[in-house]
């Protein structure tokens, strides 16, 4: 985005909304049960219904969507003569990622052009969805009741003034992960007060934009539920409403309805921690920073677990104060010197792809350690706190590769529908092709680190990465045979496998792995 670029645009075809997918659960690795991945389901908005006008009250706000534009929401029209919204769009007819990039991430290389790739796509597809949810409530005018309207209004002009001050600070709230689970829900919520209540998310968003942009505002919000969540930065809770807020330069003042204040110095409230109102009224907690990068520990935000938990034991989330923070930071900081030590570029691109580490609840019964990925919010690491370093660097190898893939299929579809079913060797169960594909590509990750592990300077992993390494390696041969010989895969799904499996080959036979 570049602020002030804020040009006319075209209709748009909105995504037509579907209901949540759950997340991908990741039992933790072990030689003797390898870990179980399930499928990433398809995208979830794929139909693309024909277009509508744009709401002529609805003002223009941050800028160009970015090249590449994901090809999943069907062709847009010539511009038809209405009113600017979103800045310029570009046509989102299919743009076939550049094959050096398709290469580089078949082979799981972490190379900073692959991340910057994604990162491009991840933002496209948030606007587009962002874009959709402006054409839904436009639809939706007869019925929306006039204060929601006026509401969404005022929020969409804070959200074009956060954009003109520092379109970079926008950017980094609306591909926050949490962001993508809410416009996820709101697409999929039916019309009538599931739906409006959905809106209030655009609030949410921003303010927590224009703190970061260090906006001067001032909005007075009713909180339902008492609590008002700001992606990436961290939650509110009120007991008496109205709050009204006001932000200068980054800092909030907070202000119930009972005239308690509370006051957040900048920039964009610091924590971490949890800031409480002389009578308990009021209290703001903010969230966690993770050292030595911009990822933060989530253990606040309303959207960063499905409502149906993780796996089948539907874990939730793990609620403040039990999600152990001072734990997750040691062993985070632990976990990435590991990973640096033993394949730097690795360490660099986890810390370049994920935004959020989000606390599990711990299982019942001493089940091993699950982790998750969730389609709707890729860069948010779901996960129990593993045992040690070593298993908080595979796991975070593990599902960043979830998140990549995820991203990619956005951009280029990688399969077709289908209904066939194989056995892999990390599931009991048996899975889709997406899914044997889904699992391939994150072990076959593991197993390049792995290869590096064996020989590397922590003496400490070079036992186990090599036992991992060689059930890992006959695992991934099996699931590549069956990719190689389906018919589920798109040609760039085919391509794709193809470079998958020069890499394995490859694993197999380097003492040290490439790139």
């Amino acid at each position: 985005m570049t602020p002030g670029a804020l040009g006319p645009a075209g209709d748009i075809r909105p995504a037509a909304p579907a209901a949540p997918r759950p997340a991908l659960t990741t039992p933790a690795p072990s030689p003797s049960a390898p870990d179980p991945i399930p499928v990433l389901a398809p995208s979830e908005f794929r139909a693309a219904p024909d277009p509508v006008p744009v709401p002529s009250r609805i003002p223009a706000v941050l800028g160009p969507v970015p090249d590449p534009v994901p090809a999943v929401l069907g062709p847009v029209p010539d511009p038809a003569p209405v009113p600017a919204v979103l800045g310029p769009v570009p046509d989102p007819a299919p743009a076939p990622v550049p094959p050096e990039i398709l290469a580089a991430l078949a082979r799981t290389r972490p190379l900073p052009a692959v991340s910057a790739v994604l990162r491009g796509a991840l933002h496209a597809r948030r606007m587009l969805l962002l874009k959709s949810l402006l054409v839904r409530v436009d639809r939706a005018r007869g019925v929306l009741p006039a204060a929601v309207r006026r509401r969404f209004e005022d929020d969409w002009t804070l959200l074009e003034r956060a954009e003109r001050t520092d379109a970079a600070a926008v950017r980094a709230v609306l591909d926050y992960p949490t962001t993508g689970a809410w416009l996820a829900a709101a697409l999929a919520a039916p019309d009538g007060p599931d739906f409006a209540d959905g809106l209030a998310g655009l609030g949410a968003l921003a303010v927590a934009a224009a703190l970061r942009a260090g906006c001067r505002f001032r909005t007075t919000r009713t909180l339902p539920a008492g609590t008002l969540p700001l992606p990436g930065i961290g939650l509110l809770r009120c007991a008496r409403g109205p709050v009204r807020l006001s932000g200068r330069a980054g800092a909030l003042r907070i202000t119930d309805g009972s005239g308690r204040t509370l006051l957040l110095p900048g920039p964009a409230p610091a924590g971490p921690g949890t800031r409480w109102s002389a009578d308990g009224a009021l209290a703001w907690s903010a969230l966690h920073p993770l050292p030595g990068g911009t990822a933060v520990l989530d253990d606040v935000d309303p959207h960063r677990v499905p409502a149906g938990g993780i796996g089948p034991a539907a874990l939730p989330a793990a609620e403040r104060p039990y999600a152990d923070p001072a734990a997750w930071a040691a062993r985070w900081r632990d976990a990435h010197a590991l990973l640096a030590a033993t394949h730097p570029a690795r360490a660099a691109e986890t810390l370049a792809l994920v935004r959020a580490v989000v606390p599990l609840a711990p299982s019942a019964g001493g089940a091993p350690p699950v982790s998750a990925t969730v389609r709707t919010a890729p860069g948010a690491v779901l996960a129990q706190l593993p045992a040690d370093r070593r298993e908080l660097a595979e796991l975070l190898v593990h599902e960043t590769h979830h998140t990549k893939l995820a991203v990619l299929d956005e951009l280029v579809p990688l399969w077709r529908p289908g209904g066939s079913l194989h056995r892999v060797g990390w599931r009991r169960d048996p899975r889709p092709v997406p899914g044997v594909l889904q699992g391939a590509y994150a072990h076959l990750a593991l197993l390049d680190l792995w290869g590096r592990a064996r020989t590397g300077p922590a003496r400490s992993w070079r036992r186990r990465a090599a036992e991992r390494f060689e059930v890992c390696r006959e695992q991934v041969a099996e699931a590549l045979s069956v990719l190689a010989e389906s018919d589920e895969l798109t040609p760039c799904g085919r391509e794709f496998v193809r470079h998958m499996g020069s890499h394995h080959a490859r694993l197999g036979t380097a003492a040290h792995p490439p790139g």
